[in-house]
């Protein structure tokens, strides 16, 4: 290591979360070319970003120190006292036992000691401190704040508690020097301190931002943090001088004491973590006594085989074929263990009567997630392709992606928490950004900006995902013009350009759950979500995934619970009908088809069949949508369809030889240049990736295949590989398309022949949701079903259908408000207007839709209508029920949406 560099040792990235502004590889490439051997992260209170900046470090050929600047408390952390009690304190991980030590430390201060922020104490740092190396922290340290209180003697006692934790070569006193008074009277003090009880000597710069010019975007990104103004005279400032200063900066700085920078490189030579990464630590299935998990998986398997296939399970050496593949293919990745966890928490879920989605994703092409239930899609019907959910050529974890009904997904989470442990399963967490539109609005309320120019300036950039400031400014004339002659807007788009990205908040995935072998906390930090309830790791999806780690995704569908609400009130099917609700654009309500861009593409889709569906949904996309009027003119016929190559026929005839799927890439691959799955799905990443050295060695290696399989020459090959390179870049998974146009279509069939029974579905599970009810009370109008009004003796908590003949004098729902409007005729109930039947041509109202009642209220005036009948009038409503639950609010807004009207 060389003598002459300096070490960062006291760095916050942007995982000090709307405090630091340092983005990781930025700062790698600053830390090469200031010929830096090392470099620290030391987040506030959390090690969110460790595993992305060891990584990245790695990357650049930089050493990563591993390190946390933690809460302390000087009493026990447990306990609540003030906020003041809490100091800062620099904690850096020498080796894999300090990591696992740290990791511990971070855990316990989030799960049992967060107050305010997440704090450790003295007891517990004493018995965590093997492998960690301490450093006495900046001014907020519990020794500096002695000190700046003229305590003296207690910040000698306070050093000498701290070098008996960590022991003398462990403790270091640290330096800080931004011209600031306190520092200087602090920095009398610490030099003598470390004489005196033999300790070294740490200089540092408490790194907040990476160069000295972007602290005033800095100084806007803390407005953000603490909802301040720039003009504001008392708030939160920082000094310009915590940039990432270079070795000669530091060197100058503290050149009367020497010792103090030698000391940060002689503290990175010690530091030496290794992570390890892709090794398993996936928890192994309990399987019954006397059983193997190998041998139990593939029980399972031929048991589904035979309730899925009847006989051609017994003699259809291609099922068996592709089965024993499968399994064999698991066996060896050693993801038995994985498939049996992911299937027993759904048959969890199926003997419970929870809905559970068709597949997602890429394991809708595997024959064993069939047969197992995990999915509901033949991958022999559909053509879908086992290497691309798992590649035995190129080994990484298989993704099953599970959909539940969103009502009771809490149900399987906390049935794989009681199977696995409470401290074996997590949630997962993710980070919010400050993205452009976002940091606009952002930028201009700190700014002073009034919310209408800054709204004004939010609204000129494209509504398009992942979108980034400076491209918005290249396609909007308009924005480029407000940047060029106003400066306020100038100014505000150079800091919101300066800070877009940067992580702004922490929360919990929608959907991500991670699943281990024992306490997540011997692998992972932990935290809770922002209600203080859940445990949640501090690590996101993909350093989870790297770690070995087994992530799944329990996705929470609302759909499936309109359809399972829907499926409970039917009884038969008719699909032509089903179809021509995408062709007619009848799409309200169809999974996937809401949008008004697909809705106008499925019109001129002619829909016949469920593979038109799959189509469409792959196409629908951006990037493969410029495909979609040139695919409508070849299926009906109105352009010639031509094939490089006669073989591309059979692969490319069901889409009208427009290549549309990842699949199809792969399978040309392999017919037409000899490739095995595992090979054609690496050469598709390839594709995706645009790397041109690889292409270039693909590209040979592709032409000498056509060549060797089928005597393809040359030029025709290279045009093949051309067309593939094409569509790779566009090319979606099947296997996932094909699972999402299944619940398309179920929705399209309920919706097509039992609409009634659908729309009362859909209103149900939109129930909180006043401006889709609007829209979808006005679909029901337009399907001719009258929407009636509520009432307290015959609706419901959510909405149900109801038989009606038409009467005078009775309203129904207007779609606008919400509220029951007169209408020329009325309704009257056939079934005596007691309990709503389980078909009808009307749908009831549900009392918990209507504002200001209350789910809770109405549960127990069913309930007790349901007791003692049928209420005769509001006197008799109120004197049944409590008079908390019945209180003036709740009883104005039934009476005003006529669910009292029975009384005229």
């Amino acid at each position: 290591m060389p003598r002459d560099s300096f070490v960062h040792l006291h760095l916050h990235t942007e995982y000090s979360l709307l405090d630091g502004a340092v983005r990781m590889r930025e700062l790698m490439n600053e830390a090469v070319k200031m010929k830096m051997p090392a470099v620290a992260i030391t987040d506030h209170g959390n090690l969110f970003g460790a595993i992305d900046f060891y990584q990245c470090a790695k990357a650049a050929g930089i050493k990563p120190i591993i390190g946390c600047e933690a809460y302390i408390t000087s009493g026990s952390y447990k306990e609540k006292p003030s906020r003041e009690s809490n100091f800062h304190f620099t904690l850096l991980a020498e080796n894999e036992t300090g990591y696992r030590n740290l990791v511990k430390l971070i855990s316990a201060a989030h799960l049992d000691g967060f107050y305010y922020r997440p704090r450790i104490d003295k007891d517990l740092l004493a018995s965590h401190a093997d492998g960690l190396i301490g450093l006495s922290g900046c001014l907020a340290s519990e020794i500096n704040s002695a000190l700046q209180s003229g305590n003296v003697e207690k910040a000698q006692n306070l050093t000498a508690e701290y070098r008996d934790i960590f022991g003398p070569r462990n403790f270091f006193i640290e330096l800080h020097d931004h011209g600031m008074a306190e520092q200087k009277q602090c920095n009398a003090h610490l030099p003598k301190f470390a004489r005196e009880f033999g300790l070294g000597l740490v200089a540092a710069n408490d790194v907040h931002f990476l160069r000295r010019s972007d602290h005033r975007a800095h100084d806007v990104l803390l407005c953000i943090n603490t909802a301040t103004k720039i003009e504001d005279e008392q708030r939160m400032r920082y000094e310009p001088e915590l940039y990432f200063k270079s070795p000669a900066e530091m060197r100058e700085i503290f050149r009367d004491f020497p010792e103090a920078i030698t000391n940060t490189l002689e503290i990175a030579d010690r530091c030496n973590l290794e992570i390890e990464f892709g090794k398993s630590k996936y928890p192994e299935y309990p399987v019954p006594a006397g059983k193997t998990r190998e041998g139990y998986l593939r029980e399972l398997c031929y048991k589904g085989l035979h309730e899925r296939y009847g006989e051609r399970a017994a003699n259809d050496q291609e099922l068996i074929k592709r089965l024993d593949y499968e399994v064999d293919v698991l066996e060896k990745t050693g993801f038995v263990s994985y498939l049996l966890i992911v299937w027993d928490f759904i048959h969890f879920a199926r003997e419970r009567g929870i809905p559970v989605g068709p597949g997602r994703g890429s394991a809708a092409g595997s024959i064993v997630a069939y047969v197992l239930g995990i999915t509901d899609i033949d991958p022999l019907q559909y053509g879908l392709i086992f290497e691309r959910f798992l590649n035995p050529e190129r080994i990484s974890p298989p993704d099953i992606d599970v959909d539940f009904c969103e009502a009771r997904r809490g149900e399987v989470l906390e049935y794989v928490r009681q199977k696995y442990g409470e401290r074996r399963v997590a949630q997962i967490i993710t980070f919010g950004r400050l993205k452009a539109r976002s940091v606009v609005r952002d930028v201009a309320r700190v700014m002073g900006l009034s919310v209408r120019d800054g709204d004004r300036i939010a609204k000129m950039i494209p509504n398009e995902l992942n979108i980034t400031l400076n491209s918005a400014v290249e396609r909007n004339p308009e924005l480029k013009r407000a940047v060029a002659s106003e400066p306020p807007t100038k100014q505000l788009m150079e800091y919101a350009t300066a800070l877009e990205g940067l992580s702004r908040s922490a929360g919990v995935h929608a959907a991500g759950v991670v699943i281990s072998d024992r306490d997540l906390s011997e692998y992972v930090p932990l935290c809770r979500d922002v209600k203080g309830n859940d445990i949640v790791s501090q690590y996101s999806m993909n350093p989870l995934n790297d770690l070995g780690l087994l992530k799944m995704d329990f996705l929470g569908l609302k759909t499936l619970t309109v359809i399972e609400d829907t499926v409970t009130l039917i009884r038969r099917i008719d699909d032509a009908a089903a179809f021509g609700l995408y062709n007619r654009g009848e799409t309200i309500g169809l999974f996937q088809m809401e949008s008004g861009g697909i809705t106008s593409v499925s019109k001129q889709f002619d829909v016949r069949k469920l593979d038109d569906i799959i189509a469409l949904i792959a196409l629908y996309r951006p990037g493969p949508m410029e495909l979609i009027g040139d695919y409508i003119k070849r299926k009906k016929g109105l352009t010639k369809i031509r094939y490089e190559h006669p073989l591309l026929e059979e692969i490319c005839a069901d889409t009208y030889g427009v290549m549309i799927y990842q699949e199809q890439v792969m399978a040309a691959a392999s017919k037409l240049a000899g490739y095995s799955m595992g090979q054609a799905d690496l050469l598709r990443r390839a594709m995706g990736k645009k790397d041109k050295e690889k292409m270039a060695k693909e590209r040979a290696n592709f032409i000498a295949g056509c060549a060797r399989t089928n005597e393809i020459g040359e030029k025709k090959a290279n045009a093949i590989f051309d067309l593939l390179e094409k569509f790779a870049g566009y090319g979606f998974n099947k296997s996932h398309s094909a699972a999402y146009a299944l619940i398309s279509y179920q929705t399209a069939f309920l919706k097509a022949n039992h609409p009634v029974e659908f729309m009362a579905g859909l209103l149900s599970n939109e129930i909180n949701n006043t401006e889709k009810i609007s829209v979808l009370v006005s679909e029901c109008k337009r399907m001719g079903i009258t929407i009636l009004p509520p009432d307290v003796n015959r609706s419901g908590l959510k909405f149900v259908p109801e038989a009606v003949t038409a009467v005078a004098g009775r309203g129904e729902i207007d779609a606008d408000d919400g509220m029951a409007a007169p209408s020329e005729g009325g309704y009257k109930a056939e079934n005596g207007g007691h309990r709503p039947p389980l078909q009808g041509n009307a749908i009831r109202f549900g009392l918990a839709a209507i504002k200001n009642v209350g789910q809770g209220a109405m549960e127990l005036a069913i309930r007790e209508r349901e007791r003692g009948g049928d209420f005769k009038s509001l006197e008799d409503f109120c004197s049944r029920l409590d008079s908390r639950i019945a209180n003036r609010k709740m009883l104005e807004s039934l009476v005003k949406c006529g669910a009292f009207d029975f009384l005229h």
